[in-house]
């Protein structure tokens, strides 16, 4: 017992100095201090800003704020930007950019106008340090931001605008800084202007332009090299953040722009984005959290009373500023109250920017170490303050949108939605299930179901071992996106049948398809198993050829047969094409008439979602081909078709699968053929007569060219 004291001894010292140690404690401090304040109804990014407290230098002296804790904690703070950045939905940003800069605006300009007149005429600084202490207010950092990804709310338009108003705000801040510096250094020049907003133009061209193109020529050159990817987009991001530095404006806004750059190349619902996320939550931005509560000393708290005084003016102000520039906004244009809680919340955080303004003022003894004192306590309230107020409204907020949710009378259960893909190709199906999680609703409690049909005969147990353990590689792919996935294999006679029987027994919403081969004539004589399919499976039935990675879509051409506005089916593919345009962040070009267009419209507006839409008037039915001048190789082609019998049923649009196929050949095409009446037991044909049917009316077709080849032409 003795030596192990000793050891111990010899080998802990405070702070501690062990690496091993000091990587066991944080990650000991990330997994519990959450946990323990989940009891209190305490957000976790409070546990963990206030364990940052508790073990840092001005406390227990467990940790010090060492170049790994800095490093570790750059890292998380350009996470957070990153994310903020790729998450963001680009059609709502770019249909509320106007919003995002007048809250921009609202946020930097209302605290300055309140903080300044305090420093200057309140505390009477002079007018470089009321100057300086005056864009510190202004400032506020995205940390509450996880929460509200967390909850699945960042989708929201108040959201977006205050996302939009940070990066707009920050930036004003950041070059208002580098005003005074070069104001109080004497360097400020004519060119220097210049300079700045030649570099700024030059950092735009590289990661708007520039890093697009390389990051999508990457992910397609290496579709299956999971890791690479991750590595890859990691890399840009520390790079953008670097070139930020370079041009001369802080890495966080690099770090953020490269987000925007990659947003439209990385699906929400993808295994990479998966990882970016999970890496991000559970490492880094818990890094930056602790390093957060790691600034603040509560010894000053007692030692002066200035810096009391210095704190809650200063927080005072900041609440004030940001609280008002909120409701402005939200009057401006007619938000909630829920939404203005919510934008207070997510902009009132100070943590990253003020702490770069605070740092470089005392620094270059432009501000006195009461202003510094009092700006890290005034981080600590801050962030206490957002996290409760944005937990507070995200909550609320995600129970109004659930509530409001309207489904139509033969609309799709989400949280019943159950996808059913069988099984053709096995080189394929990654595509194939990475389509399904792009397209798979969330909330749904079933998990997506792989099929393999096994044909009844004589070595049908062997390969049914064979089929079973195929599927089950393909488990692992959708737990990368956490997406559960449940493997069926099944015997019999044919594979149309295969399909009809399981997707009755599970009750299958949507079922998935390959793109149907060239059949044979055994096939052609008795009916090819995709037509039997279609015609006998009252189901939604998706047929994807997806010849090219998903990212690599331009643009989603839809088009639309009359009266498929009619059809049960409706509501359901509007949602999934919706789905996968927000997922690809890519238009949708519908081509159709305009009833099918309105109705599309007003679905959006029932279902409260946001697409972004073109009309294209087409009603030449008879020749689709005649689009052929009007779609390029990058577009998603997908067919509204109808079975036999229905409202919306086209006969020219009868085989248009291997159509498209010879005259599309470079495009990633689906066709659509929507449930057409509700199922029921009564309404299931067996599909062996269907079969039958067809294979009758096949011997009459080639009785009848037959015949035709020995008639004479007189």
């Amino acid at each position: 017992m003795d030596i192990m004291i000793d050891f111990l001894k010899s080998h802990i010292e405070l702070p501690f100095s062990n690496p091993v140690l000091v990587f066991s404690l944080i990650l000991l401090i990330i997994l519990l201090s959450p946990i323990l304040l989940k009891k209190l109804n305490i957000p976790g990014i409070i546990g963990l800003i206030i364990s940052g407290l508790i073990v840092g230098p001005n406390a227990l002296n467990l940790l010090e704020k060492n170049s790994a804790v800095e490093l570790f904690s750059t890292i998380g703070l350009l996470y957070i930007m990153f994310i903020a950045g790729l998450e963001l939905d680009m059609n709502t940003f770019k249909a509320n950019k106007y919003k995002s800069m007048w809250f921009g605006f609202l946020t930097f300009t209302i605290p300055i106008s309140i903080g300044f007149p305090v420093s200057y005429y309140g505390f009477g600084y002079d007018l470089l340090p009321s100057m300086l202490i005056g864009i510190m207010f202004a400032t506020h950092t995205l940390v509450a931001y996880p929460i509200v990804s967390r909850l699945g709310i960042a989708k929201n338009e108040a959201v977006a605008i205050t996302v939009g108003g940070t990066i707009i705000t920050d930036t004003s801040v950041l070059i208002s800084l580098a005003i005074i510096m070069g104001h109080s250094h004497g360097s400020i020049s004519g060119l220097w202007g210049l300079k700045l907003a030649i570099s700024i133009l030059i950092l735009s061209f590289l990661i708007f332009y520039v890093m697009p193109k390389v990051t999508k020529w990457f992910l397609q050159k290496l579709e299956s090299e999971k890791h690479a990817q991750y590595i890859f987009i990691l890399s840009l991001v520390f790079l953008s953040a670097f070139l930020a530095e370079v041009a001369g404006v802080e890495p966080i806004i690099g770090a953020f722009m490269a987000g925007l750059a990659l947003n439209t190349l990385i699906p929400h619902s993808s295994a990479l984005m998966n990882r970016i996320e999970f890496i991000g939550n559970a490492l880094f931005i818990p890094f930056f959290l602790i390093s957060v509560g790691m600034l603040v000393d509560v010894t000053v708290i007692l030692s002066s009373t200035m810096v009391i005084i210095v704190a809650v003016i200063f927080t005072s102000v900041t609440v004030t500023g940001k609280m008002i520039a909120a409701w402005i906004t939200q009057k401006t244009f007619g938000y909630s109250a829920i939404q203005r809680k919510l934008i207070f919340g997510l902009s009132s955080a100070q943590a990253a920017a003020i702490l770069v303004v605070v740092m470089v003022g005392y620094n270059n003894h432009i501000i006195d170490v009461n202003v510094l004192n009092g700006t890290i306590i005034l981080i600590l309230f801050t962030v206490i303050i957002a996290s409760v107020v944005t937990e507070q409204a995200a909550k609320a907020l995600l129970i109004i949108e659930q509530k409001d949710l309207n489904i139509p009378e033969h609309g799709l259960d989400k949280t019943e939605e159950h996808i059913l893909v069988p099984i053709a190709k096995l080189t394929k199906m990654e595509k194939m299930l990475d389509f399904a999680t792009l397209i798979k609703c969330k909330k749904s409690g079933h998990p997506i179901t792989l099929l393999s049909v096994v044909p009844n005969d004589q070595a049908a147990e062997r390969n049914m071992k064979v089929a079973r353990k195929r599927l089950e590689e393909f488990v692992s792919h959708g737990a990368a996106t956490e997406t559960p996935i449940n493997t069926l294999a099944t015997i019999d006679f044919n594979h149309a049948s295969g399909i009809a029987r399981a997707s009755r027994e599970i009750l299958a919403d949507i079922i998935i398809l390959g793109w149907p081969h060239k059949a044979g004539f055994v096939d052609k004589l008795m009916g090819e198993k995709i037509n039997s399919i279609i015609d006998n499976i009252n189901k939604n039935l998706f047929i994807c050829n997806l010849v090219k990675p998903l990212i690599s879509s331009e643009r989603i051409v839809l088009i639309v047969p009359p009266l498929s506005e009619l059809e049960i089916g409706f509501e359901i593919w509007v949602r999934k094409v919706i789905k996968l345009s927000n997922e690809l962040n890519i238009p949708v070009s519908f081509y159709g008439t305009k009833p099918s267009y309105d109705a599309i419209k007003t679905c959006l507006k029932q279902l409260n979602l946001r697409l972004n839409l073109s009309f294209n008037e087409h009603d030449q039915w008879e020749d689709l081909l005649l689009l052929d001048n009007q779609i390029k190789h990058e577009d998603f082609i997908i067919l509204i078709n109808s079975r036999r019998g229905t409202i919306s049923y086209i006969s020219a649009l009868e085989n248009m699968p291997s159509r498209l196929e010879k005259y599309f050949d470079e495009n990633n095409l689906m066709v659509i053929y929507p449930q057409h009446f509700e199922t029921n037991a009564d309404s299931v044909e067996d599909i062996t007569s269907g079969a039958l049917t067809k294979g009758i009316e096949a011997i009459e077709n080639i009785g009848k060219g037959i015949g035709n080849i020995f008639k004479k032409d007189y």
